[in-house]
């Protein structure tokens, strides 16, 4: 048993059950949900969407284009008022910002097929959306989310993610405030660093101004965590240097992925300080890859139970080139 140092929960790692690489199925190729029409995020079809927030030039047309989600989870200008309708029942309007960002105009491709440029105008393109968020009252967390796959949740095949600006500051960011807020030794995510480095069993990849690990309490197969060495509570408060670092390290970690695993489905979360935050914390990236389901004993226990050891699973993507 490993503790996650960013939740205080414990995983199970079961050597034991340990498979290999090729003994992940890659994901099925994805259908989309309606093949007579044209793909709204291809460029050509930009009326099919709403008018674009922001839009970033590229080479002969848009490199990304940031849009509001036609369907939201997320609407509206009110704050975040809680309502008791009776003993045990509580609700409030979900209230915020949901934004689509497409982040390639190339409809069969991905994180791992982005250039330098495209690499660095992602992360720029990030920034800006967090510092808008960042400036509405009623936005205290901003989630951005990428979905790779059906099995990951993505509806539409052309590369995309999803920018959630919410009320409320979601449990798992809280958990992480907390984890920061105990940690002893100083930023726990800067001794991570260094301590991994130091015997480099479960880094797959690092610079001066990234890490890219496997972490020692990974609770999935093939879990990956990106940490900029640069110590900022908000990745909008992050320099040129650190955020370019880190898209060139996702566009590399998926690579490595999809070269030792196949185009498996996974999934991509950022996670920064609430825009209020003023503690401890150091703004990160976790990528899941999806390549077991989650069990009664799971989900009834909270309990992860991890079948690939981080340190084979970091060795296996070490092992292999990233497409080029």
């Amino acid at each position: 048993m490993r503790l996650n140092q960013l939740t205080g929960r414990w995983v199970t790692i079961v050597k034991s059950r340990a498979k290999r690489p090729s003994d992940f199925a890659p994901r099925e190729r994805q259908v989309e949900a309606e093949t007579d029409r044209p793909c709204p995020f291809c460029p050509g079809n930009e009326e099919a969407t709403m008018p674009a927030l922001e839009t970033t030039d590229g080479r002969g047309g848009w490199a990304n284009r940031v849009v509001p989600n036609l369907y939201p989870a997320f609407e509206g200008d009110d704050g975040f008022a809680v309502q008791n309708l009776g003993p045990v029942h509580v609700m409030a309007e979900a209230s915020g910002i949901h934004e689509v960002f497409v982040y390639s105009p190339v409809h069969d491709s991905g994180l791992h097929d982005l250039d330098d440029l495209a690499a660095a105008q992602f992360m720029q393109a990030l920034k800006r959306r967090f510092v808008e968020h960042a400036g509405a009252d009623r936005i205290r967390y901003t989630q951005f989310i990428v979905n790779h796959g059906r099995e990951a949740g993505a509806s539409l095949a052309h590369p995309h993610g999803q920018l959630l600006g919410l009320p409320f500051v979601p449990g798992e960011i809280l958990d992480e405030e907390r984890a920061f807020a105990r940690f002893a030794g100083g930023c726990v995510l800067c001794t991570t660093v260094e301590a991994e480095l130091s015997t480099g069993e479960r880094v797959v990849m690092a610079t001066d101004d990234v890490a890219v690990l496997c972490p020692f309490w990974s609770g999935a197969p093939y879990e990956l965590l990106i940490i900029p060495r640069r110590h900022e509570l908000h990745l909008q408060n992050a320099d040129d240097a650190s955020l370019e670092a880190v898209g060139r390290a996702l566009r590399d970690a998926t690579g490595h992925l999809r070269a030792a695993l196949g185009d498996v489905a996974f999934n991509v979360g950022f996670h920064t300080a609430p825009h209020q935050h003023t503690g401890e914390y150091h703004w990160h990236v976790h990528i899941w890859p999806n390549l077991v389901t989650q069990a009664g004993f799971e989900r009834g226990t909270g309990v992860l139970i991890n079948i690939v050891p981080p340190e084979e699973a970091a060795e296996a993507l070490r092992g292999v080139a990233a497409p080029a």
